[in-house]
């Protein structure tokens, strides 16, 4: 896997600086600001967990000193069996036959680590391994999860809320038949849609779980979004990933299984990107920012929205 270079750090610490000064600065009493949450959406494989360990360490340094938890997202998917079950009960859904789109998290072990850090309240961050079941991944033993806000640790100051489709807002019932027959349309035309080979009822099921990811996104004070000039590239990127963990630790998925398994969420950039990339706080302006990257992952642009 070439190795990534952390070309986007500089230009995201100086913004995500200004936000926690002005998050800061909301509260009188400065010695029960509660902690400020910051989300980074990124295309898989575009460099989105280096820039993560850039953002936290710096964070943690002089002379800023905010100790800082980092969740991913993917650290909340079903247990294997709870997918397993998942994807029984809808066999006739193939976005969900494994992990990866909306509705294969658990949400309610996802609020409860959120809230309990929004509280400061002592709690486990839960982990994921990606390598179980010959890939098909697991929740990893709770015994190995990492506890912070405990006994003698300092209290968390910043909260990194990571993942490839944190932020994404549903979409009308409307707006998503609307995308739905374009891509069908622009299909028919010989453009290559992942999401036109799949039924509305499957991606209204999928539009219909990422409901429930409001009470994630709702909490955000900022929001990094790593962007693709061509989403696609996510299939190069992902093969590269598993490769490196098929070498590192001896399993994993097969490149034929790589692309299935992109295919099974790829539709979710699809339908939800657009949306992201106007911006998911509403009115609040400033609040996102919005690095667009090559295909070689270094960043060709970024918008302040």
């Amino acid at each position: 896997m070439p190795e990534i270079v952390d070309d986007k750090s500089p230009h995201c610490i100086p913004f995500i600086v200004e936000r926690i000064k002005a998050h800061q600065n909301r509260f009188k009493d400065q010695s029960d600001v509660p902690p400020f949450f910051l989300g980074i959406n990124g295309v898989q494989g575009a460099g989105k967990s280096t820039l993560v360990s850039a953002l936290s360490q710096t964070l943690e340094s002089p002379p800023h000193s905010l100790p800082t938890a980092v969740l991913s997202i993917d650290d909340l998917y079903l247990t294997h069996a709870d997918q397993r079950k998942l994807a029984s009960d809808h066999p006739s859904n193939p976005l969900i036959q494994h992990r990866g789109e909306p509705g294969t998290h658990d949400i309610r072990l996802g609020a409860y680590v959120l809230d309990a850090l929004a509280q400061g309240r002592q709690v486990k961050l839960p982990r994921y391994e990606k390598a179980a079941f010959d890939g098909e991944g697991d929740r990893a033993d709770p015994a190995t999860w990492a506890e912070v806000n405990g006994p003698g640790q300092p209290r968390i100051q910043v909260v990194v809320f990571e993942g490839w489709c944190v932020a994404f807002r549903p979409l009308t019932g409307e707006a998503l038949r609307e995308r739905w027959e374009d891509s069908r349309k622009r299909a028919a035309e010989g453009v290559e849609s992942v999401m036109a080979r799949h039924g509305l009822e499957n991606l209204a099921w999928v539009n219909e779980a990422l409901k429930a990811y409001d009470t994630f996104t709702d909490k955000l004070d900022a929001l990094i979004h790593i962007d693709a000039e061509d989403t696609k590239f996510v299939y190069r990127w992902r093969l590269e990933q598993e490769a490196e963990l098929r070498r590192l630790k001896g399993k994993g998925m097969t490149n034929e299984q790589v692309v299935k398994f992109v295919d099974g969420y790829y539709p979710a950039y699809e339908l939800f990107t657009d949306t992201l990339r106007v911006g998911v706080f509403g009115s609040e302006h400033g609040k996102q920012l919005r690095l667009i990257v090559g295909e070689d992952r270094k960043v060709k642009k970024v918008l302040r929205i």
